[in-house]
């Protein structure tokens, strides 16, 4: 169900949208949890790379066009860059 008009500024209109916008949010919590719980951290790396890859998904399958989407793929970037810095430059 898409509506008539679609806003850059409004709140997703796909539960695709929904989703990576949760899990976004539930990846830099658990990023931020880091030192308070000890496995927040993984959890917050796999949330956060799952909201990115599932926004990217709402973005080209179901053409969504709402900001929350579009940042939940930094969090996404963010792991990424962060998995790619730990493995070519180890300690």
């Amino acid at each position: 169900m898409q509506p008539t008009s679609s806003h850059f500024f409004g709140v997703p209109y796909t539960k695709l949208g929904w989703w990576a916008v949760g899990l976004a949010v539930a990846g830099v919590i658990g990023i931020l949890a880091w030192s308070i719980l000890p496995g927040g951290a993984c959890l917050g790396f796999l949330c956060g790379l799952a909201g990115g890859i599932i926004g990217l998904m709402a973005i080209i399958r179901e053409h969504e066009r709402s900001l929350l989407v579009w940042l939940t793929i930094l969090p996404g970037i963010f792991v990424i860059l962060f998995l790619l810095g730990e493995f070519l430059f180890p300690h």
